[in-house]
């Protein structure tokens, strides 16, 4: 199933934490170097997809994601440095937060406790937000290089990742302003990050170097290595449903699923559907299996993969 986003490119997609068939999609014009941006809702309805709301911006849209407390809510990091708040239903006026000095590339909302969120940014800072405040509630400092993902752990609401063009995976706790742990995770940038839904010291990187790595937060160390994609690995998402699933976005224009237990054939699939650079892979929460995928071919995707578990 595919969607047109007119003449806006993907950076970003996420399912709604709240309805099954509902996603967001962050554009932007022009590869998002300069112009605009239009945020999307869609909804997967009767085999299509249809459009629920959309809003366009003056400023670039680099990543989204929703609420986890308000079902209308999504939350939009933008090229001009602001994080915008926009509720889908119009009962609430758009938020603007701003004091990010560069593009905001990463925005998360609190999977644990819900009533905060988290931006990183090409400033070099992290920052921990309240929708109700106007300011930053703690500044993030430490990295030296654009900071590109910034993700909550789904285990611990006061501990959340960071990965950045320094090359490293910085593991936060909200109330300190040092970092609890620092790893060189690639030597090239680290463009993605995310924590396994399954194993609360188990978090996955992506990087420049095209190579993905699943790190052991306790040791330290990695737990493996996954090569197969030709350019930068964007973005990598793990499986609520399978604790050994991971799915990724890169410029090489492939989605690729994998599976790190099986070492000789990690690749259970790889998706072609895009024909420019792919920046945004999620999971349904609510459909095992179903992914949203978007690129710069201004196309969205929704697909079902193989269910690894049912292959011998």
């Amino acid at each position: 199933m595919a969607y047109m986003t007119t003449d806006c490119m993907g950076y970003a997609v996420e399912w709604s934490p709240f309805l099954q068939n509902r996603m967001a999609v962050a554009t932007s014009q022009n590869f998002g170097i300069i112009g605009g941006g239009k945020q999307y809702v869609v909804d997967l309805f009767d085999g299509r997809l249809n459009t629920v709301a959309s809003l366009n911006t003056t400023e670039t849209l680099y990543d989204c994601c929703w609420s986890e407390s308000n079902p209308s809510w999504v939350l939009m990091g933008c090229g001009n440095g602001s994080l915008r708040l926009w509720d889908i239903s119009g009962q609430m006026a758009p938020r603007q937060y701003t004091e990010h000095t560069a593009e905001i590339y990463s925005c998360d909302w609190n999977l644990v406790s819900k009533d905060v969120f988290l931006s990183g940014s090409w400033d070099h800072l992290a920052k921990v937000w309240h929708p109700d405040r106007s300011s930053s509630i703690r500044t993030y400092s430490g990295h030296t290089g654009c900071i590109y993902s910034t993700k909550w752990s789904p285990h611990r609401g006061s501990s959340f990742a960071s990965t950045a063009g320094d090359g490293t995976l910085r593991i936060w706790d909200q109330q300190s302003p040092q970092p609890a742990l620092v790893i060189k995770a690639h030597d090239n940038e680290v463009l993605t990050c995310d924590w396994n839904k399954y194993n609360p010291n188990m978090i996955v990187t992506g990087s420049v170097d095209r190579s993905i790595r699943i790190w052991d937060l306790r040791t330290q160390r990695t737990l493996a290595t996954l090569k197969g994609h030709e350019f930068a690995v964007r973005r990598v998402k793990c499986s609520p449903h399978h604790e050994t699933i991971i799915a990724s976005a890169s410029y090489d224009t492939s989605i690729r699923i994998w599976d790190p237990s099986a070492p000789d054939h990690p690749i259970i699939q790889q998706i072609n559907h895009h024909s420019e650079f792919a920046l945004g892979v999620a999971f349904n929460l609510f459909v095992p299996g179903q992914i949203a995928t978007c690129a710069w071919d201004n196309r969205l995707f929704v697909t079902q993969i193989s269910d690894p578990r049912s292959q011998s």
